[in-house]
């Protein structure tokens, strides 16, 4: 029988009390994995979450970092070091979204700061924990990107410009570090269902889920799921993908 195990790999998640960094957590450490939770400001959320995945079984570690900043991000590494040991995994799952406005009217700020959260955020995570992946000849770098990345609908010019960029920088590094072992790949999520939507009863969007091919919007269970997947074994022959998790709303083609 297929099995999802990640027993005893140190997963690093960034972006982990967000809607859908959380459902990550709990999923990989389900899976047998130890977690460190990289938050930038909801500290309160990220010792829930420790707690949940010591329930569990497994070790887990919270750190405060700003995903933007290199010298905060070699911080965070220093910390999960020393607290779990070097990363197997890391899921670069953070991401500041600004105001949708058109190209005409957004601010340089606004894709200043979105190419910091999107590329120079997986640059600073690759700088960090890949080396030691390097010298072990195993590892896993996984990046959150969005279905947006290949939309690109009015409104949406910074968001798509910074994770295009991520898509790009994913790519390269995943050609300049495949011969050693390690897989880099994206996840790219539709309009998903989160706990924000079920507190609201906002699960269904009809004017979506209309333009879905499977009809429905996907849940952060079936992002986590995926994420799971690339960070196992099962997925070691899988490096360089775009894999949009979106019930078929966008199809990369051939």
């Amino acid at each position: 029988m297929l099995n999802l195990d990640l027993t005893d790999r140190i997963c690093v998640i960034t972006g982990a009390t967000g809607d859908l960094g959380r459902v990550m957590v709990r999923t990989l450490a389900a899976c047998g994995a130890d977690i460190a939770i990289v938050y930038l400001r909801n500290a309160d959320k990220a010792a829930e979450l420790e707690r949940e995945v010591r329930a569990l079984g497994r070790r887990a570690l919270t750190v405060q970092a700003d995903v933007t900043d290199e010298a905060a991000v070699l911080r965070l590494r220093d910390a999960v070091v020393a607290g779990l040991g070097h990363a197997d995994v890391i899921v670069n799952n953070a991401v500041i979204q600004y105001q949708w406005v058109s190209v005409l009217d957004q601010s340089a700020a606004d894709f200043e700061g979105q190419f910091r959260s999107s590329v120079l955020h997986n640059v600073f995570m690759a700088k960090a924990f890949v080396p030691a992946m390097v010298e072990r000849k195993r590892g896993r770098v996984i990046g959150i990107s969005s279905e947006c990345a290949m939309q690109n609908h009015p409104g949406q010019s910074a968001y798509v410009s910074g994770k295009r960029g991520m898509d790009g920088a994913l790519r390269v590094l995943a050609r300049e570090i495949g011969p050693h072992g390690i897989t880099v790949n994206q996840v790219a999520p539709g309009y998903t269902v989160s706990d924000r939507d079920r507190a609201k009863g906002t699960e269904v969007m009809t004017g979506y889920s209309d333009s879905v091919p499977l009809r429905r919007r996907g849940t952060d269970q079936e992002i986590a799921n995926a994420v799971a997947f690339l960070a196992s074994d099962l997925a070691a022959f899988i490096t360089g993908m775009y894999l949009p998790v979106c019930g078929g709303h966008v199809m990369p083609t051939i």
